[in-house]
């Protein structure tokens, strides 16, 4: 099962180290999303990040990065909804209910479904889904390999989802809870928990 991790919204001081280091322990891809932020900003973290790993992000804004770093493709939101003119390669997408995910399975390579546990990140924001929901979603053939399960994901639920048939789990905020930008210098306890995640998933 594919291990997503989603950066922070906001940049911070040597991200660039934290994320080269979650790679170099085996992430499978990695999505760039900082909402509402230059893209100067982009460009000067995917310039931190080693060339070999750039072919596994995914970003959410500014698609041009897709090409001018050699990126592993562009993610569809409610901010950027449409697929440039002439684009080839990765597509993802996020979705909120059965009948989106239906319906992006058809153009994307994988899609998000979120809420599916109460999320970390976002206060208020509650589950979606019934475990009875998702049963009958996957016994459908609506949930599969190219659904990947977002929100709430932890390492107490990661068995849960890999039970229900979704081809992955993104993860947020229970791995970045590991470590706050402008009080921690060790990020160790966070490394530490991407591979226990890790090790669950796979």
């Amino acid at each position: 099962m594919k291990l997503i991790v989603i950066t922070t919204p906001n940049y911070f001081v040597e991200e660039d180290k934290i994320l080269t280091a979650l790679f170099d322990a085996g992430l499978d891809i990695l999505h760039l999303r900082k909402p509402d932020t230059p893209p100067i900003y982009a460009e000067r973290l995917l310039t931190l990040i080693p060339e070999k790993y750039r072919k596994r992000i995914v970003v959410h804004d500014h698609f041009y990065l897709k090409d001018e770093y050699n990126l592993k493709g562009i993610h569809l939101n409610h901010r950027n909804p449409l697929v440039p003119d002439n684009y080839t390669g990765h597509i993802s997408a996020s979705c909120h209910t059965l009948e989106e995910v239906m319906a992006d399975k058809k153009t994307c390579d994988y899609v998000f479904l979120s809420p599916v546990f109460d999320s970390i990140s976002k206060e208020g924001h509650h589950a979606a889904f019934t475990p009875e929901g998702i049963r009958e979603a996957a016994a459908k053939g609506i949930i599969d390999k190219k659904v990947i399960a977002l929100g709430g994901v932890n390492e107490e639920n990661m068995l849960r989802i890999k039970d229900f048939g979704f081809g992955g789990a993104a993860v947020l905020g229970d791995l970045w809870n590991k470590f706050n930008p402008a009080s921690d210098y060790n990020y160790q306890p966070l490394l530490a928990h991407f591979k226990k995640l890790k090790e669950l998933a796979d």
